[in-house]
């Protein structure tokens, strides 16, 4: 409760008032069939007693008592609803900044559907078990005390009926919902699965379209969503079984009730209002158990939806800066150390991505970094950034660990253009606005031609103002690339890294890149991961990879001359110029 207390405390009034409200109906709900009864007594025993006076006293009661009850409900709905809806307001907002702060390696133990599940579908049950916990909290157990009082001081010897019923119908909900507690928790599970289903395809549906293979994910989709189905109606299922139960012991205890009590009538004298009042205490009393069970049963699914929530909130992020020894530092020149590093994915995996690297790299320097696919190039690079940490040894930037770095400093000084090129919805200039967004038209222009894509920007009707798809799919993929390229540099970081960014862009244009890199940002310390031997071969240092471990370094001509890799890729690609 106390993790909750800190969504409840700032809307604490909405939370008491909502409640407080329905107490009036509750109120309203035992005082109408009371002022009911006394009418069919007096009318029923001796009818003068009813005067006109009398009974238009007792329907002027009824109708303000009635007005009364509409102002409770109606309040005890608003209020309700504004405290549910500003708690999952809040919640969602503390999950969204909790996902935020995620490392790669957080993010790949819960998957992208399941953190969208949670963010979206377990919140808003929990918003759901919210407002009706307002409006049924007190409502219901306050109807059913209320009943239950009124009822044995009504009729004491009618009251054990339901001393016998309502224990039976307490015991059947309580294996009810110890059933469907467990079945919810798959349900929300399920829902995960269906939304990692979408999410791939809908990201990925180019590749889907190219491949012919929309009727391959169509039934994997239909997988997903059957199973869905199935494991939903196993959960209503329970809900559906409840409905009748609670059904089947009201109408028994109102079928004993008349029994007994209409020989009660015609043996005892008893009031025929009273046993219509007894009837209606019975029905409240038993409606209100209805709805306790439902709420109960809400409840359970709710607890689900809470436990997958606390499982994200309470996940300790694997990168962090609070124990940063120099919080306060920042990248000032662009020197890199590797020391000793090694790294792996996943930690119970023997086998490193990166073995035992020593790598030294000058501030300004233009670094190429070479190898086959999967030698650990893009993980090297990610290890600067922390977008991982390493599993052994350090990595310092301009002398300072990483890790002594502040995320914010570390990240603002290093500019990276990732493998994966990735663009959002909004115009060019606000992607491009994302390394600096308070850049004047002037750079945006600036960096855009330096990064070869002023042109084909101005050759749009609406130049910096295209409006991107999500993703950046209307733009071919070496627009895509020049795009990233020129956000990047926008945030004039000491540290450049580009993860293959010019594979889809032409040779011409690669060169002419190269160059604005090499005359225009000679302060600035270059690391270009890439295929091709154009891309690297006039760098100050190329680093030669293989497996996980540095295997050469030195210049175009000297690794040519020495390093048995180098010389293999390079007569590769000279054949494929040849052929």
């Amino acid at each position: 409760m106390k993790r909750w207390m800190k969504y409840i405390r700032p809307y604490l009034s909405y939370f008491i008032i909502g409640p407080i409200c329905m107490i009036v109906e509750v109120l309203g709900e035992i005082a109408m069939p009371k002022l009911l009864s006394v009418i069919i007594n007096k009318g029923s025993a001796d009818p003068s007693t009813l005067t006109p006076a009398l009974a238009l006293l007792i329907m002027g009661i009824m109708v303000i008592t009635a007005l009364l009850m509409m102002a409770g409900g109606v309040g005890g709905a608003y209020f309700g609803a504004k405290a549910s809806v500003n708690f999952a307001a809040d919640l969602r907002q503390d999950l969204y900044t909790k996902v935020q702060s995620f490392s790669f390696t957080d993010i790949d133990k819960i998957s992208t559907g399941s953190l969208v599940t949670r963010l979206t579908n377990d919140v808003t049950q929990l918003q759901n078990f919210v407002n009706m916990l307002l409006r049924m909290a007190l409502r219901s157990p306050g109807i059913m005390i209320c009943a239950l009082i009124m009822a044995i001081f009504t009729r004491p010897s009618l009251a054990v009926v339901l001393a016998v019923t309502v224990p039976c119908m307490l015991l059947a909900i309580f294996f009810i919902i110890r059933l469907g507690f467990s079945r919810f928790a798959r349900v929300q599970k399920k829902i995960d699965g269906l939304n990692n289903t979408v999410q791939e395809n809908i990201t990925n549906v180019r590749v889907v379209k190219s491949f012919v293979r929309e009727d391959f994910e169509t039934e994997k989709f239909n997988r997903a969503n059957s199973d869905l189905k199935d494991t939903s109606m196993k959960a209503m299922r329970v809900m559906i079984f409840m409905q009748p139960v609670n059904t089947f012991f009201m109408y028994a205890t109102t079928i004993a009730v008349l029994w007994f009590g209409g020989r009660t009538v015609v043996i005892d004298g008893m009031p025929i209002g009273d046993l219509t009042f007894f009837v209606n205490c019975v029905t409240q009393i038993l409606s209100s158990l209805m709805m306790i069970t439902m709420l109960l049963m809400t409840s359970s699914r709710a607890m689900a939806s809470a436990s997958r929530i606390c499982e994200v909130l309470d996940t300790e992020s694997t990168l962090s800066d609070r124990d940063a020894a120099q919080r306060d530092a920042k990248v000032e020149r662009g020197e890199i150390e590797f020391r000793g590093v090694s790294f792996r994915y996943y930690k119970e995996n023997p086998e490193q991505v990166l073995d035992n690297i020593n790598l030294k790299i000058p501030a300004g320097a233009t670094v190429g970094i070479i190898g086959s696919t999967g030698c650990g190039k893009t993980s090297l690079i990610s290890l600067i950034p922390r977008l991982y940490d390493a599993d052994e040894g350090e990595i310092l930037v301009d002398g300072v660990n990483v890790k002594d770095y502040s995320l914010e400093n570390l990240r603002n000084g290093i500019g990276v253009v990732l493998q994966k090129n990735t663009l959002f919805s909004g115009s060019i200039a606000e992607n491009l606005r994302w390394g600096d967004e308070d850049a004047s038209d002037e750079e945006l222009a600036r960096v855009a031609e330096q990064a070869q894509a002023d042109k084909f920007i101005r050759n749009f009707p609406d130049g910096y103002d295209t409006l991107l798809d999500q993703g950046g799919t209307n733009v071919s993929g070496g627009q895509k690339q020049r795009l990233c390229i020129a956000r990047t540099l926008l945030k004039k970081p000491k540290i450049i890294i580009l993860d293959d960014s010019t594979s889809a862009v032409d040779t011409a244009t690669e060169a002419q890149i190269r160059r604005v890199f090499r005359e225009e940002l000679g302060g600035s310390t270059k690391l270009i991961i890439a295929q091709r031997i154009g891309s690297v071969k006039d760098a100050d240092i190329i680093v030669v990879m293989n497996g996980g471990k540095i295997t050469g370094i030195g210049n175009h001509e000297t690794l040519l001359a020495s390093n048995l890799e180098y010389q293999e890729i390079y007569e590769s690609q000279a054949d494929k110029k040849d052929a």
